[in-house]
C-alpha cells in the first residue's frame, strides 16, 4: 500500500484532518488502495457492483473490462441485486466520549467509520440513513441513495455528541420495531451495559429478518489497560470514583475484557451476526474489512 494512503487509515492522522467529508474521503481512499494492493484485490472488484461468475450465469452480463484486468471472470450485478437499505445505528452514551490518551475518542472514532461507510453505501448506490440512541433513539434520518445524502449523513454525523446515560437494549429493541423492511444494522457501540439484555435485543434484531454489523469500539487504555501504579478512575457516566492498585487489578480486569469480547463473539456467531472488535489505536482498515466481509456473507 502507498505511504500516502495508508496514514491515512490511521488514527491520530484522520484526528489532523478538521472535515468530516475529507476524513471519509481519506479513509475509503487509504482503504480502496490497501485491497488493490493485497490479496484481497477481488473483494474491490466484487464491491464495485460485482460478483464471481458461476456455472449457468448469462454470459452476456460478464463484464470483459474487468476480465482484462483481473483475468477473472465476475457477472455485472443488477440494482435488485445490490441494492440494501442500511442504517448507521450511534450510540450516544456518555462513556463513548472517553479516551485516555488517543488522539480520537471512541465517538470520534466511530463517527470516522460511519462516515466512510455511508460514503462506500453511497457509491454503491444504497439508500442509508442514521439512527442515534442514548436512553431512546433521539435522532434519525430516512435512508436515500442519492448523491445529497452524503451531505445530510455527514452534517448529523458531525453534530451528533455523546452525553448522559444509555439504554442500550431499549434503544435497539425500538430501532427493531421502526423498521419494516429488511435492513443492514450497522451498529457503534461500547457495549458498556448489562450484557444479557442487549444480547437478547440484538438476538430479536436478526430475527426479524434484519443483518447486523456489530462494531465493538473500545478505547485503547480500555483494551489494553496501559497503567502503572495507583489510578484513581471515573465513571464517565455516573461519575463512581475509585482508586485502584494498577498492578494488582491488571490480571482480572484484562480477563475480564477477555471474556465480555468473548462472549459476544460467540453470541453474534450463533446469531450470525457479524462482529468487529476494535480499539481507538486500531487502523481504519480492519474494520472496513470486517463491514466488507459481512456484507458480502449477507448478500
Amino acid at each position: 500500500m502507498p505511504a500516502s494512503a495508508e496514514k491515512y487509515l490511521k488514527p491520530e492522522v484522520i484526528r489532523q484532518v478538521s472535515r468530516l467529508d475529507l476524513r471519509a474521503k481519506f479513509i475509503i481512499e487509504g482503504f480502496i488502495a490497501g485491497l488493490h494492493a493485497s490479496p484481497f484485490h477481488g473483494f474491490s472488484v466484487e464491491f464495485s457492483e460485482h460478483r464471481k461468475y458461476v456455472a449457468g450465469d448469462d454470459l452476456k452480463d460478464l463484464d470483459w473490462n474487468v476480465y482484462a484486468k483481473t483475468d477473472r471472470y465476475y457477472i455485472k450485478k443488477f440494482e435488485a441485486e445490490t441494492n440494501v437499505t442500511g442504517y448507521l445505528a450511534m450510540d450516544l452514551s456518555g462513556s463513548m466520549g472517553y479516551t485516555y490518551r488517543q488522539e480520537l475518542t471512541k465517538f470520534e472514532y466511530s463517527i470516522c467509520l460511519a462516515a466512510a461507510l455511508a460514503y462506500l453505501m453511497i457509491h454503491q448506490q444504497d439508500p442509508v440513513g442514521v439512527l442515534a440512541f442514548d436512553e431512546k433513539v433521539r435522532h434519525s434520518l430516512a435512508p436515500h441513495s442519492k448523491r445529497t445524502q452524503l451531505g445530510n449523513i455527514l452534517a448529523m454525523l458531525a453534530r451528533l455528541k455523546p452525553t448522559g446515560e444509555t439504554n442500550l437494549a431499549g434503544s435497539l429493541s425500538q430501532i427493531a420495531a421502526m423498521l419494516r423492511h429488511r435492513s443492514l444494522i450497522m451498529l457503534f457501540s461500547d457495549l458498556l451495559a448489562d450484557a444479557d439484555p442487549v444480547i437478547d435485543a440484538l438476538h430479536r434484531l436478526r430475527h426479524r429478518g434484519n443483518d447486523v454489523i456489530l462494531f465493538h469500539v473500545l478505547d485503547e487504555a480500555e483494551a489494553l489497560f496501559p497503567f502503572d501504579g495507583i489510578v484513581e478512575f471515573e465513571d464517565v457516566e455516573s461519575h463512581d470514583k475509585l482508586t485502584v492498585d494498577t498492578a494488582g487489578i491488571r490480571g482480572d480486569y484484562l480477563a475480564a475484557v477477555d471474556e465480555l469480547t468473548s462472549r459476544f463473539r460467540r453470541e453474534c456467531f450463533s446469531a450470525r451476526i457479524d462482529y468487529v472488535a476494535l480499539h481507538t489505536g486500531m487502523p481504519f482498515d480492519r474494520a472496513l474489512m470486517g463491514y466488507l466481509a459481512g456484507r458480502q456473507k449477507a448478500f
